[in-house]
């Protein structure tokens, strides 16, 4: 398993300009989530709750900035109601969503959201970009950012369980 697309998003950040990251800490993005920490020319911002990442960054975008906001899935459902500002004003929305509940989960509360991400979120009017391996995650961010900067949509990039690799608290 390639364990550096983590490298490749955040080469694409900074590509993209990116001055904003809002994450809620997550193990499946922990070394994306260093790396913006440690960059100076990103603002990062560790977030109580999911939601609040929505409306960080429509203020960036008011403001002039692009950011990117990193959950996982069983943060997804904690922004349906939000997702209403960026659909009614027309700013974009780049969500990367680490997925649990799929291959080789271990905690059933994980399973039931895991399996509804991606629908939720595209009923919700975001589109949806899927990496099933590592070597689609970075075409994957690239198309999507782009899609949602260029065009004033949401989108959000779903990275696999078997991309990141899956939890074990019984170790």
């Amino acid at each position: 398993m390639s364990t550096n697309w983590p490298e490749q998003i955040f080469s694409e950040f900074k590509a993209l300009g990116v001055k904003q990251v809002a994450y809620v800490p997550d193990a499946g993005h922990a070394k994306l989530i260093r790396m913006c920490d440690e960059d100076p020319e990103i603002h990062s911002v560790s977030l109580t709750t999911e939601e609040e990442g929505i409306a960080q960054l429509g203020g960036a975008w008011i403001g002039g900035q692009r950011g990117v906001l990193l959950i996982q899935s069983s943060g997804v459902g904690n922004c349906i109601n939000m997702l209403s500002l960026q659909h009614e004003t027309r700013m974009p929305l780049f969500m990367i969503v680490t997925m649990r509940g799929e291959w080789g989960e271990f905690n059933p509360w994980q399973v039931a959201m895991g399996k509804s991400t991606q629908a939720v979120l595209e009923d919700s009017g975001v589109h949806v970009y899927r990496a099933d391996s590592p070597e689609e995650v970075h075409p994957n961010i690239a198309a999507g950012a782009r899609f949602a900067y260029q065009t004033g949509r949401m989108v959000a990039v779903l990275i696999a369980q078997r991309v990141i690799g899956t939890k074990n608290f019984n170790k």
